[in-house]
């Protein structure tokens, strides 16, 4: 990866539908390595996929809460972790260091739709502690991080 493939990923993380000529005319390449750049981006799995940004108020959604989750055992973990992943309203789970070993961020429709969500978390048994954190709006929103060139994410 060199400083032009990051330029290609940030043409793609502000609009993936992008055409190849336009990126080709924003990093100065021929349209044909570019496509090139992007399929070998996309073989080595760097490029994962591509998909869309949701106005989750549109949607319906009008609450945004993050709830931090401490377990009684690591036992509990697998368990856990597969009870996130079935359940669509929580929109991303991080596991972590610290007092709490997960925080999840819930998109809900209004606080009753939010109790479902906690209830159903705070009653998986290994779930011991839970603090939760009512959002009162999004300051930046989840972004793709690209490093400013290839020098400087090696240092």
């Amino acid at each position: 990866m060199d400083n032009l493939d990051l330029r290609i990923l940030k043409c793609l993380s502000k609009n993936a539908r992008l055409a190849a000529s336009a990126i080709s005319e924003e990093v100065n390449l021929s349209v044909s390595a570019v496509i090139e750049r992007i399929r070998k981006m996309e073989s080595c799995g760097l490029i994962k996929g591509y998909t869309i940004r949701v106005d989750q108020e549109k949607l319906g959604n009008h609450i945004v809460a993050i709830v931090e989750v401490s377990l009684r055992h690591p036992d509990y973990y697998d368990g856990f972790a597969e009870l996130v992943r079935n359940c669509n309203s929580i929109a991303c789970c991080y596991y972590q260091t610290g007092e709490f070993e997960f925080v999840l961020r819930i998109e809900a429709e209004d606080a009753d739709h939010l109790d479902q969500v906690y209830r159903l978390v705070k009653s998986y048994e290994g779930v011991v502690k839970m603090q939760t954190h009512i959002t009162l709006k999004t300051v930046k929103p989840e972004t793709v991080v690209i490093p400013e060139n290839v020098e400087t994410r090696e240092n």
